[in-house]
């Protein structure tokens, strides 16, 4: 008999400054939290260590970051119940390094072996107006493509009436000094965590139900 329980949840994300590293760790909260198992994995670069020395600190925070979490595969996505796939804004649109990765599953995709897991989306932006909501829906499109059931996290628990966050995934503003998620919009990654267990957790019981009728 399967276990209807036992919920693990990948966080699949990028990061180059630490401000969506920091709302992935307050979503991994709350599935601990909520009873669930979060894997942590930090999409990598697709340029080179030359290219990413023009940024002041890009070096040094992917090699951090890099030694902190693991890369993606294939092989979390498929043995994961749910997926939170979280991302900086680059141009209101999903960084390159995150939908690199998301493009690699294509052979899942076809075998149709993601089909029914829990998607999620979260980011973050420099700026107030910098796209969080465009990039959250965004990702809600390749969610859509890979058979996932999307899981939102609406207005379910005040944390998303005190200002901060989105009604379709956990946002950050990081503003220029790239500083780390205020405790407003931790708590709404939280709750985010929490509310992705409990969807995924709720839909494996009513399929183990339908497996014995």
């Amino acid at each position: 008999m399967a276990d209807t329980t036992n919920v693990t949840v990948l966080i699949a994300f990028y990061s180059r400054g630490g401000s969506t590293e920091g709302l992935a760790k307050a979503i991994a909260e709350g599935v601990t939290s909520e009873g669930g198992t979060p894997v942590l994995r930090r999409a990598r670069e697709i340029v080179s260590r030359e290219i990413m020395a023009k940024a002041p600190g890009w070096i040094e925070n992917a090699d951090r970051m890099n030694a902190a979490y693991e890369a993606p595969t294939e092989a979390d996505a498929e043995s994961a119940d749910a997926i939170l796939f979280g991302t900086p804004t680059r141009f209101g649109n999903v960084s390159s390094e995150l939908k690199a990765w998301v493009d690699s599953l294509g052979g899942l995709w076809f075998q149709g072996k993601l089909n029914g897991k829990v998607g999620s989306a979260f980011c973050s932006t420099q700026s107030v107006h910098g796209g969080n909501e465009s990039t959250n829906l965004t990702i809600f499109n390749f969610m859509a493509h890979l058979g996932l059931i999307i899981v939102p996290p609406g207005y379910g628990d005040p944390a998303m009436f005190r200002g901060a966050g989105t009604p379709y995934g956990a946002s950050a503003v990081s503003g220029q000094d790239n500083h780390l998620p205020t405790p407003e919009e931790v708590e709404v990654a939280r709750y985010q965590g929490r509310r992705v267990v409990q969807v995924t957790r709720a839909l494996k019981a009513a399929g183990e139900t339908a497996t014995k009728a």
